[in-house]
């Protein structure tokens, strides 16, 4: 294992963020994240209402940098694991975050499997893939709440991440396809 970090803003994360050349691809698995600067927009979100502005501007950021990376020729991906049907924390996910990121450029993708399955050969774990070669594992308690990121510098372990990531990208569709089967609020008609 190489460097461990226990908040996402610290130096060494920035470093992969704004090295990267080609691509940052990011697995998710878990179905529910609790990030304490989300709860509000949560809340907001499940009571219909519109979202904070100071979490749009928060969401803003992460949006051009995203867009101003692409423009540059750089490529965002990322799979997310879904059950159906799916929980609060997803459809918010999926309304407020995966709808803006796709304007922005990135590739967003759905595997979405049904409640008591598993997509095959798709671990249950969460990581940032640099480039194919720099692996970010990233480490929740079993109620989704962070824990630290590791970066993993173990080619056999990266191998595998870049296998991971072919396999989910060939069994998931794209964002748009998928939410095209439901309402803003994410629930089907």
């Amino acid at each position: 294992m190489g460097e461990t970090f226990y908040s996402l803003e610290e130096e060494g994360v920035d470093r992969l963020f704004l090295g990267f050349e080609y691509t940052a691809f990011r697995l998710e698995t878990l179905q529910v994240y609790r990030a304490p600067e989300e709860a509000a927009e949560l809340e907001a979100f499940l009571a219909g209402a519109d979202q904070p502005a100071e979490v749009w501007d928060m969401t803003q950021g992460w949006l051009a940098e995203v867009s101003g990376r692409i423009a540059q020729g750089k490529r965002y991906q990322r799979v997310r694991v879904v059950t159906e049907p799916l929980s609060d924390y997803l459809r918010y996910e999926c309304a407020w975050g995966y709808a803006y990121s796709t304007m922005a450029g990135e590739d967003v993708r759905v595997l979405s499997v049904t409640e008591g399955t598993w997509p095959e050969g798709v671990p249950r774990r969460d990581y940032w893939l640099f480039d194919s070669v720099r692996l970010l594992e990233m480490h929740y308690t079993p109620e989704g709440e962070f824990v630290c990121a590791q970066l993993n510098e173990d080619p056999v372990i990266i191998v595998e991440a870049n296998r991971v990531r072919d396999q989910a990208v060939h069994h998931s569709v794209p964002y748009a396809e998928f939410a095209a089967g439901f309402d803003a609020f994410m629930h089907r008609p």
